[in-house]
């Protein structure tokens, strides 16, 4: 699976959860989740490589226990686990 396809497949995620996206130009090494105004936004910088805005999102995404409740492709769900475990989460 290419990676626009599994930053793609994570978006749909945070989607599917209620999770705000919000591409913004931050600068090429931003991005991430955060609250705002008591709602949880996923911002995804658009002056990022296609690298890093699949690792921001990744980061932001993988400690999130819901998504243990969703059917995840088993290569993204992988990559779920190995950012978990990276992040001791």
């Amino acid at each position: 699976m290419e990676l626009q396809s599994r930053l793609d497949t994570l978006l749909a995620l945070a989607e599917e959860l209620g999770i705000g996206i919000r591409p913004e130009p931050l600068g090429g090494d931003g991005g991430g989740l955060c609250m705002l105004r008591g709602r949880q936004i996923l911002f995804v910088d658009t002056s990022a490589d296609l690298e890093t805005r699949y690792e921001r999102t990744l980061i932001g995404l993988a400690p999130l226990p819901e998504l243990d409740n969703l059917y995840v492709r088993p290569e993204i769900r992988e990559d779920i686990e190995a950012c978990r475990h990276r992040l001791g989460a």
